[in-house]
């Protein structure tokens, strides 16, 4: 019956806690929760929030309110299935503040935290270690400072790490090698110094690790050879020197390995020829010497192979035809010689081939025309020689660099195949003949140079109308003919160079419409007539050389417009007026020469406003009066040549405030009176002026200078004359005094028996001797007082 009674009275307990455990909520769950809601409130005061900011749906939360209101409504809040806060995710929400009042201990369940491209600024704090649960952390594109805490270090479930573009300073810590997780660390662009850590080895499940674009020091690891599982290794836009380790040829599943822009030294390793699945090798910008390898001829998957501005020797190997994926081969600015292999025309997937500043002869081969593919063929700098394949012309090239070379021969006849053509350069060679007739039909060229070469023919029809055309050379050849109007249509056009031709004929009034030009140059050519006053239309011009021609007339007071001219040179013409006095508009120019032509009048005050004045020649022309005292404005020149003109009187005292070290040229005029105090003209031209006189070597004393040596020649005679008695005098008189004083202490003394007065007499004699004892000594002392 007891034992009955104790069972019922258990299953009524028992009934009645399962009823009380039914109905009751559960207060820990809930509680954490609104614990959670409330941490992150508390967190969002201290930010600073745009205006319809998304976190506005993050409202406070009543005592009584419904625990799940954070994870159901708030953006940017995902909770686990018991109600816990696991993911935060607000990137690209512009928010401004820091992590001081982020709490990371009531936070801890946090899987997810994401605060990409925001504002937050201030360090990371050590806190972070409590969110021991953490699988993904991005704080990249913010602006975060100070250092890796090392406390992420306890973060050992994490797998991707993100603090890109930030300004994290000091060094990468050595516990993230603790993180065995981690497959991605992401520090690239930031202000990271020191060395790369060994411990980084320890990261077996790591697929992706950039460090690029820091101030990383030292050697690479060899540790990283150790990555088995790394896909991506980018170390470039940092200062890490010494070899590249012969391990990372162990990095069999690496697919982009970028060390550029760094002080690596030592050659290639061929282990770098057994990473088989790479598609990018980024080696460009740093001091790599030896050979390029055989053996990357193996990297049949490779895209991108990137060598340039190294120090790299030896010969192109043919093996890198083998590369037949290969898109980009750039191996620019090394110290490559001998022939350009031809299996390089097996490249068939090849876009840009980049071969320029290196040593290669031999010449082009025509097996590059079967790179069908090609855009950008750069050659430039090289020592190529012979003719330039005809079959390039079956290529639709964007661009074409063959300068610096010593081709020869004519241009191919449709190098503008496809139309597609923008970039071209033959500068520099020993080219011949007419431009290509195809040329005219490249409506695509952006940038054009044929200088310096021995092209000939009629220039007037060589060229056609180019709309998008900015920059084109054709000087220092042969060319014949007249400017053409055609350029007066190619409405982007900023810079004309047709300088060194035998171009002749009038300016076309036309061009004064290209007003977009910013540099005219057809200077050393024959051309005739006058400046066209419409060139006063080209207002954004900058650089004007007319110079070496035979034009004629004035110069246009137009050319006042230019207000942002920097050079002008006009001279070697046959330019008749005066200078204008529009010059005073030219308030950035640096070089004005109007030498060489028969500009008369005098030289303008307004040239006193061209304050940035360097080079300043008005020489051999017919400029008369006076110097303008305006010249001392000119603070910037260092060639200063008015001569050989008609300039009459002085030379204005505003020399002297010019700076020390000038080069002056005043010789050949009819200047007058003194030169001026100013060590400038201690060796500057000024013979030829017979009415200068001054203190310098080769003129002529002025008279006040010569009244004044002759007058203080007589004053130094004068005053020896006066000095020489006077001083004889002043020396006569002490002699007597002190005779006198002798002479009256001797009449004040007892006299002496004459066998005394004898020894003092041979005491004194032995002493002007210098034969005198201490015992003569003492006795002479009481006669002349001497101790």
């Amino acid at each position: 019956m007891t034992k009955q009674m104790i069972s019922s009275s258990n299953l009524l307990f028992f009934s009645v806690a399962l009823l009380i455990i039914t109905l009751s909520p559960i207060p820990n769950i809930a509680s954490a929760s609104l614990e959670e809601g409330n941490a992150l409130l508390k967190w969002k005061a201290s930010l600073q929030i745009p205006n319809n900011s998304k976190l506005s749906s993050w409202l406070p939360l009543p005592m009584n309110s419904n625990a799940s209101i954070p994870c159901n409504s708030w953006f940017g809040v995902i909770c686990s299935a018991d109600g816990s806060i696991q993911k935060l995710n607000l990137t690209t929400s512009a928010l401004n503040g820091t992590l001081h009042q982020f709490s990371f201990y009531l936070l801890h369940n946090l899987t997810h935290f994401d605060l990409n491209v925001n504002n937050f600024f201030g360090p990371i704090p050590p806190e972070i270690r409590h969110l021991s649960k953490l699988v993904y952390l991005d704080f990249s594109e913010n602006r975060f400072s100070g250092v890796i805490p090392p406390e992420i270090g306890n973060l050992h479930q994490l797998t991707i790490l993100y603090l890109i573009s930030n300004n994290i300073y000091g060094s990468i810590p050595s516990s993230l090698g603790d993180l065995t997780s981690l497959e991605v660390l992401d520090l690239h662009q930031n202000q990271l110094s020191g060395s790369i850590p060994i411990e980084l080895g320890n990261l077996k499940s790591l697929t992706e690790l950039s460090v690029s674009n820091n101030q990383i020091s030292g050697p690479i690891p060899s540790s990283l050879g150790d990555l088995a599982s790394l896909k991506l290794l980018y170390l470039y836009k940092n200062q890490l020197s010494g070899p590249i380790p012969n391990e990372l040829g162990n990095l069999k599943s690496l697919t982009d390995l970028w060390l550029s822009e760094n002080q690596l030294t030592g050659s290639i390793p061929s282990s770098l020829g057994d990473l088989t699945s790479l598609e990018f090798l980024y080696l460009y910008n740093n001091q790599l010497s030896g050979p390029i390898l055989i053996e990357l001829g193996n990297l049949k998957s490779l895209t991108d192979l990137e060598m340039s501005n190294n120090q790299i020797s030896g010969l192109i190997p043919s093996s890198l035809g083998d590369l037949t994926s290969l898109k980009f081969l750039y191996l620019s600015q090394n110290q490559l010689f001998g022939p350009i292999p031809i299996e390089l025309g097996n490249l068939k997937s090849l876009i840009d081939l980049d071969l320029s500043e290196n040593q290669l002869n031999g010449s082009i081969p025509s097996s590059l025309a079967n790179l069908s593919n090609l855009q950008q063929l750069v050659l430039h700098n090289n020592k190529l020689s012979g003719l330039i394949p005809q079959e390039l012309v079956n290529l639709d090239l964007f661009t074409l660099q063959l300068a610096e070379n010593q081709l020869s021969g004519h241009l191919p006849e449709d190098l503008c195949h496809g139309g597609k053509l923008e970039n071209i350069s033959v500068s520099g060679n020993q080219l011949t003949g007419h431009i290509s007739r195809g040329l005219r039909m490249c409506h695509q060229l952006i940038r054009a140079r044929f200088d310096r070469n021995q092209f000939s023919g009629d220039i007037s029809n060589s060229f056609g109308v180019y709309p998008i055309l900015d920059f084109v050379d054709v000087s220092h050849n042969n060319f014949q003919g007249q400017v053409s109007q055609n350029w007066s249509k190619c409405k982007n056009l900023r810079s004309l160079v047709m300088s060194f031709n035998n171009i002749s004929g009038r300016i076309p009034l036309d061009l004064g419409n290209s007003t977009q030009l910013q540099r005219l140059d057809l200077s050393s050519n024959h051309l005739s007539g006058e400046i066209p006053k419409e060139f006063g239309k080209m207002k954004s011009m900058l650089n004007l050389s007319l110079a070496d021609n035979q034009l004629s007339v004035i110069i246009p007071p137009e050319l006042g417009f230019y207000e942002s001219l920097e050079v002008l040179d006009l001279s070697t013409n046959r330019l008749n007026g005066s200078i204008p006095k529009d010059i005073g508009q030219w308030a950035h120019i640096h070089y004005l020469n109007l030498s060489n032509n028969n500009l008369s009048e005098k030289i303008p005050s307004e040239i006193g406003k061209l304050v940035q004045l360097t080079e300043l020649d008005l020489s051999h022309n017919l400029l008369t009066e006076e110097i303008p005292s305006e010249v001392q404005s000119l603070q910037s020149v260092q060639n200063l040549d008015l001569s050989h003109n008609r300039l009459s009187g002085s030379i204005p005292n505003a020399f002297t405030s010019l700076p020390r070290g000038i080069d002056i040229g005043l010789s050949y005029n009819e200047l007058t009176g003194p030169i001026p105090s100013s060590v400038n003209f201690l060796n500057a031209s000024i013979q030829g002026n017979p009415g200068l006189c001054g203190n310098v070597t080769g003129v002529q004393l002025c008279a006040s200078q010569y009244v004044k040596k002759k007058n203080s020649s007589f004053n130094r005679r004068l005053a020896l004359a006066i000095m020489l008695p006077l001083i004889g005098a002043v020396l006569l008189a002490l002699f007597m005094y002190g005779f006198n004083a002798y002479r009256q202490q001797k009449k004040k003394s007892p006299q002496k028996p004459l066998d005394e007065e004898s020894d003092d007499l041979v005491a004194i004699s032995a002493f002007g001797n210098g034969q005198m004892t201490e015992g003569k000594r003492r006795a002479v002392s009481g006669v002349v007082g001497i101790k």
